[in-house]
């Protein structure tokens, strides 16, 4: 073996996070041991604990919070007729930093994809409909990504609605096929949010 016990299994651990390879997880877990105090260690794992045990998602919307409704929704100043309907909670991030938005959102926790037998009822599309229901004549806009999952979730929220005083808007084409909503820049998300287009009747 090439490292002290100990260190593989600190190697180990930062691996499993998402993109990190052998030599990132070596670098890390070397500088973990070398550049923070053992009080700088403590308070990260009661971080990392505390992340674990405390953040929840919200009862209105699915974001994270420690709250039982995240400050979004309870900020009075925030338009609650208008929905950004998104994948999932890292997409809010995104959306914040442009800095632009004044609605809400509901992330849904993941998209239809038939072929990994994912329904309407293993999203969160229930709570989006009560939601709904509570509004006067709401728009969705729907920041999904365009993929096969992203258009069959869009067709499936826009065929729920479509009898009801819902206007459904989407992001403009102007993002690449495929893209992931939390990879993009701040320009171009919002710009992709200026330019929405209508695709209610």
């Amino acid at each position: 073996m090439i490292y002290p016990d100990l260190l593989q299994k600190l190697i180990n651990y930062y691996k499993k996070l998402p993109s990190v390879g052998d030599k990132s997880a070596e670098r890390m877990a070397l500088a973990t041991i070398e550049n923070l105090t053992l009080k700088e260690v403590e308070e990260f794992t009661k971080i990392l604990i505390d992340s674990k045990t405390k953040l929840k998602k919200c009862q209105i919307c699915g974001q994270l919070t420690e709250k039982d409704v995240c400050d979004i929704c309870s900020n009075s100043n925030r338009d609650k007729n208008i929905i950004c309907v998104i994948e999932d909670y890292k997409s809010v991030f995104s959306f914040e930093k442009v800095g632009n938005y004044k609605g809400v959102y509901h992330v849904l926790g993941g998209l239809i994809s038939p072929m990994d037998s994912i329904g309407p009822e293993d999203i969160n599309i229930s709570s989006l409909v009560k939601r709904v229901k509570e509004l006067d004549h709401p728009e969705l806009i729907l920041a999904l990504k365009s993929s096969v999952e992203g258009e069959t979730t869009t067709l499936y929220i826009k065929k729920i609605f479509e009898h009801q005083k819902v206007t459904i808007s989407r992001l403009s084409y102007g993002i690449p096929i495929g893209a992931e909503i939390d990879y993009l820049d701040v320009i171009t998300l919002d710009k992709a949010l200026e330019d929405r287009k209508k695709i209610s009747e």
